[in-house]
């Protein structure tokens, strides 16, 4: 069973990155079918390129850290 303070160390790592860039990230959920919901904010939340922020810096750290998740989804 994946935790909350599980997924925080790990946004942690992430959340280094995003606030360079003026963003940041919230965590909102972790779904019995392995899918963590997030929040990007910030710069973050309105840029175009989040799409590609998600999938390649947030989803991949994720699932490296943490094998049982299976999708990283914004809300």
């Amino acid at each position: 069973m994946v935790t909350k303070e599980q997924v925080e160390g790990v946004l942690a790592k992430i959340r280094i990155g995003l606030k360079a860039e003026g963003g940041d990230i919230e965590f909102v959920d972790i779904k019995d079918d392995g899918i963590l919901y997030v929040r990007l904010t910030g710069a973050c939340g309105t840029c175009p390129m989040s799409t590609l922020t998600l999938k390649n810096l947030v989803e991949t750290t994720i699932k490296k850290e943490i094998p049982e998740i299976k999708a990283v989804a914004a809300v």
